[in-house]
């Protein structure tokens, strides 16, 4: 079976040569700029525990963070394919890294925890059950290699009182 095919594409630029490149471990910057066209650029480094800048984005949190944006994105459509009324959103993803003493490393899981706000209790059953089927339609996360889980919770707006 054959689908459409997408391409994305970015140009990466490293901007931490502080004057004499990669001589030393510790003498270059890992500061870079991610840019997409016709989108604000992206300042990113290393994360802090490998001498990035803290105050820059890094590979790892932009890793969850799309895992997370993909798969609230999917959900958001399929309710609104299912007639379930979404009012509020959130997620406070996480993911651990787990490095190896020679070098290297990899995720060990990424824990998605939306909590999401519908209009209507009658759909509730179905607002949670379809985070599963968001998961399997999550662009992002089926690309990836690392256990991905979701721990959702789903409310229900309260009624509005009478005038």
């Amino acid at each position: 079976m054959s689908g459409t095919t997408h391409e994305y594409t970015s140009h990466l630029v490293w901007t931490g040569n502080h004057g004499t490149g990669t001589a030393s471990y510790a003498g270059y910057g890992r500061e870079h700029e991610i840019h997409v066209i016709g989108k604000p650029s992206l300042a990113g480094s290393a994360d802090p525990v490998f001498r990035g800048d803290p105050a820059r984005h890094n590979p790892e949190d932009l890793f969850v963070a799309a895992v997370a944006a993909c798969h609230m994105l999917a959900y958001l459509a399929l309710c609104a394919r299912h007639g379930v009324v979404v009012l509020d959103y959130e997620d406070r993803p996480r993911g651990i890294l787990v490095t190896h003493a020679g070098g290297g490393g990899k995720f060990d899981e990424v824990v998605l925890s939306p909590v999401v706000t519908i209009a209507d209790g009658v759909h509730e059953a179905l607002a949670l059950e379809l985070h599963d089927t968001a998961h399997e339609r999550c662009f992002i996360a089926r690309s990836c290699a690392v256990p991905i889980r979701h721990e959702a919770t789903v409310r229900v707006a309260p009624a509005e009182m009478p005038a």
